[in-house]
């Protein structure tokens, strides 16, 4: 069992709103903090720049010093489509979430993979052309919006959704060659996947390796995108942690549960069990 100190600390996925409720919890250990107001679009389609604003005063009078990033819009937003009218759409919600944390001083963007699985997930995309028809579909979007990210040093973390295979979102990740765009990975959606013939959570850290840059981390039964409390579902958090021990990247661990007030239950789960702090 590590000691308390060696123990990987946890933060957490939270909206503007919620920040007063959890402020002192995250300083006092800078924890990690993800900012999800930027991906509900109607948020970017209101004048944002106050609640940005507020969100980033909140942070500097509380001195909080911890990473902070972002979680950029999604709804509707495929990363595989070859149609150029909605690339344009996807483009500019991108860019829309970027201006929301450069306000922030966000240094990182959770955006979605685009590897829509059916069928066998350790066979599906397994021909290298049906990787590739995916990967040149994400990059004709990503290689105008990485620039952008590059710039304001904010890490795109592409985050697991219906994969089953780890391996064609690493190689996703791996072709763009550059230190700002990084894997994610939602233990949820990886135990959702795992009941459909996918990896496990922790085989998903395995394959990852030094290219995990982010994790959302939520407990479910299998059978919904729950988001429950740390302990409230059937994920195998002690092989989940082992796994994060042989990662040498430091990724951002943010708990993205359906209610924040689950957060306070989930870190004394964790604690009692000498899995984080």
């Amino acid at each position: 069992m590590q000691p308390n100190h060696t123990l990987p600390v946890i933060g957490a996925a939270l909206r503007i709103a919620e920040l007063p409720d959890f402020m002192d919890w995250l300083v006092a250990d800078q924890r990690d903090l993800e900012i999800q107001d930027p991906c509900y679009p109607d948020v970017l389609d209101m004048d944002w720049q106050p609640l940005a604003e507020e969100g980033r005063v909140r942070l500097e009078q509380a001195g909080y010093k911890g990473r902070v990033g972002i979680h950029a819009a999604f709804d509707g937003l495929e990363l595989l489509t070859f149609d150029k009218k909605i690339r344009e759409v996807v483009r500019l919600r991108y860019r829309q979430s970027l201006e929301f944390g450069a306000v922030l001083g966000a240094t990182h963007m959770v955006i979605h993979s685009p590897f829509i699985s059916f069928g066998s997930g350790w066979a599906n995309y397994s021909p290298a052309s049906q990787r590739q028809v995916v990967i040149d579909n994400a990059r004709a979007v990503l290689d105008d919006i990485l620039p952008i990210a590059e710039a304001q040093k904010c890490v795109l973390v592409i985050e697991c959704i219906l994969d089953k295979n780890p391996l064609p979102l690493v190689e996703l990740v791996r072709c763009f060659k550059s230190d700002y765009v990084r894997l994610s990975i939602d233990t949820g959606h990886a135990y959702l996947m795992e009941r459909d013939g996918g990896a496990p959570p922790h085989q998903w850290v395995l394959e990852a390796g030094d290219l995990l840059g982010h994790v959302h981390l939520q407990d479910l039964d299998g059978h919904s995108d729950r988001h429950w409390a740390i302990g409230d579902g059937n994920i195998n958090w002690p092989a989940f942690f082992r796994a994060l021990r042989r990662v040498n990247s430091n990724p951002r661990l943010v708990l993205e549960l359906a209610n924040s007030s689950d957060i306070w239950p989930s870190m004394a789960w964790l604690s009692e069990r000498k899995l984080a702090r």
